[in-house]
């Protein structure tokens, strides 16, 4: 079967640009309002005192760390469905599609498992007691919607490299509404129901999770085009050789989301070593900066599928064009976010913590220069997201892998490192250690495309 194009063969770069857009927006407002639930989280963990913030934190942030490793695995679904849609194959779509859920039961399982028993390894990481009891409350609720965000990052691949990006963003928000409203309501014990603090955080959030998966289901199942793929016909088959391709281009996405995410997991995990109230600001900043950085985590997706289409067409020279737009989009973005960060500091920070208090003196004093530091960093990540997702859409996932490795470890962890316990700048020189390696990172990144067309 092939499909008409919906898109010219040589497209202006207007055309290539409002395409993207009609990609972007949506995946980039799905992904804002899906971080939003971490967001509201921080500010609810915030009001429920700074050991809450702390120890909720670092559990948010280590089952984030997890969930977009394999979901890094599960998103290399999208380059072949786009592919597959660029040239006109169907049963590629439907076969791509299928071996995709059974790829992401098959990475739950051994994550939820060592969910379970991450205590062990907070306390050899040098976590305070009370920190590792409260975070293991949250993680272990929170395993138990791994499964479905797994399963529903790659339906939302498969539907978006079929260029329906819109219904994610709006079952996402859906979503997050229901999960926000949850987390007050659970973790404040409003409306008859019992104060449940962190539990009813990770409660709302696995609910959220199920009900955002079975959506998708059901949309694919009723929408007219789509329920013609019969994506979950012969769901019990095992193909062996597709399986083995998507794990082949997957498995590097997922270790370079390991990597990326590692490194501000095991970043994290400093600051708690540095005292309870660095850990806090640290918290602030990441926090702010992983909603914002979901602008261009959609980019990147979209920018995937679009060199992804045009590479199933073997229209190289449209490739490029889609790259570059992409690229762009994320460096605009970004650049006005960050002058916002700079010209605003205390209004951001003053959404997690009261300002004026005294209390709070010490962790606005740390918050202050390490909000500066990633305002800056955020722009060249956002280069290095979009360009290793134009790689991505080429399938070029191995190197990508390895120049993470060598720039978020190598240099950003060490670097970090050494600037924040041997010189004595603490979380500030963390931020800035990390930001370092982001940068190395991006200029790569956008040299490897550039050579590969």
């Amino acid at each position: 079967m092939q499909y008409a194009w919906y898109i010219p063969m040589q497209p202006s770069i207007r055309t290539e640009f409002r395409e993207f857009l009609r990609l972007a927006i949506p995946l980039a407002s799905a992904q804002v309002a899906q971080s939003a639930t971490g967001f509201a989280d921080t500010i609810i963990m915030g009001r429920l005192g700074q050991e809450t913030l702390a120890a909720g934190g670092l559990a948010a942030i280590t089952f984030t760390a997890l969930l977009n490793t394999a979901g890094g695995v599960v998103i290399g679904v999208s380059p072949f469905v786009a592919e597959a849609y660029g040239a006109g194959c169907k049963a590629r779509v439907q076969q791509v599609a299928r071996q995709g859920l059974w790829l992401s039961l098959i990475l739950a399982i051994p994550v939820m498992l060592f969910l379970a028993n991450i205590d062990t390894l907070m306390r050899q990481f040098g976590q305070q007691a009370t920190t590792v009891a409260l975070a293991k409350t949250y993680i272990d609720i929170m395993l138990w919607g791994l499964f479905p965000a797994l399963a529903f990052a790659t339906l939302r691949s498969v539907v978006s490299g079929l260029s329906h990006a819109r219904p994610v963003m709006v079952i996402v928000i859906g979503g997050t509404l229901f999960n926000i409203a949850g987390n007050y309501v659970l973790g404040f014990g409003k409306l008859g129901f019992p104060t449940l603090g962190l539990r009813g955080l990770a409660w709302a959030s696995i609910v959220s999770l199920w009900g955002m998966f079975l959506s998708l289901v059901i949309y694919i199942l009723r929408h007219k085009e789509l329920k013609s793929y019969r994506l979950f016909k012969n769901l019990h088959q095992l193909k062996l050789p597709i399986f083995r391709e998507l794990v082949f281009v997957g498995a590097p996405i997922g270790v370079s989301a390991a990597l990326e995410t590692g490194l501000f997991t095991v970043v994290t995990y400093l600051m708690g070593a540095l005292g309870t109230e660095v850990l806090a600001a640290h918290q602030i900043v990441l926090q702010t900066i992983i909603v914002i950085f979901m602008v261009p985590l959609g980019m990147s997706f979209a920018t995937t599928i679009r060199v992804g289409q045009w590479s199933g067409q073997q229209n190289y020279a449209a490739v490029r064009q889609a790259g570059y737009v992409g690229i762009t989009s994320g460096v605009v973005f970004m650049t006005i976010m960050a002058i916002a960060l700079l010209v605003f500091p205390q209004q951001v920070i003053g959404l997690y913590i009261d300002v004026r208090a005294a209390e709070n003196a010490s962790v606005l004093k740390l918050v202050m220069p390490m909000l500066i530091i990633a305002a800056v960093a955020q722009i060249l990540d956002s280069v290095q997201k979009t360009a290793s997702g134009a790689l991505y859409g080429l399938k070029d996932t191995r190197v990508p892998m390895l120049i993470s490795f060598c720039t978020f470890w190598v240099v950003g962890l060490t670097s970090g490192y050494l600037l924040g316990f041997h010189f004595g700048l603490g979380g500030t020189g963390l931020w800035l250690g990390q930001s370092i390696g982001v940068a190395i990172a991006a200029g790569v990144f956008v040299w490897r495309f550039y050579k590969l067309n």
